[in-house]
């Protein structure tokens, strides 16, 4: 499973790349789908491994400047904050835990139940699904999106 890990960051890290060929502008620009703009997708996708990740670990992870974060630089420095929780914790999950239950709070309060093995298959999923989007992105701005075939990409 840390292998699909790699692949996600080293698209990410691709597509954080690309991000400095476009204008400020297009960076911040409001778009119909997805969480609205490239900016607020790359956020969303980092907030979301350490929401996941913060479910299944027993100290929580707090990145103190997340309320600061605007420009490319920040969210760079964010997703090197995240993946470093997360590729430590992945190096020393123990055999036997991938069933382990964890109890989830939604914000309405109900409660839901998934395997840890589970949530790690959502934090993979979760990030190719809005990679698509930043492919749509890039296709509407004439660019060339960044490749995501795990086929031909080396991440081990």
């Amino acid at each position: 499973m840390l292998s699909l890990f790699y692949y996600n960051w080293q698209v990410r890290e691709d597509w954080l790349n690309w991000c400095q060929t476009i204008s400020k502008e297009e960076f911040h620009k409001e778009r119909i789908g997805g969480m609205k703009s490239i900016r607020e997708t790359f956020i969303h996708i980092i907030d979301c491994e350490l929401l996941w990740l913060n479910s299944i670990v027993e100290n929580k992870i707090i990145f103190e400047n997340r309320n600061t974060i605007n420009n490319l630089h920040d969210i760079k420095a964010y997703a090197a904050f995240v993946k470093s929780h997360t590729e430590c914790f992945l190096q020393q999950f123990p055999s036997g835990y991938a069933n382990k239950i964890i109890e989830v709070k939604r914000r309405d309060g109900t409660l839901l139940h998934f395997t840890q093995k589970k949530i790690l298959s959502h934090m993979i999923t979760h990030e190719i699904h809005h990679i698509g989007q930043l492919s749509v992105w890039a296709r509407e701005l004439q660019l060339k999106p960044i490749s995501s075939d795990l086929i031909i990409r080396n991440y081990d």
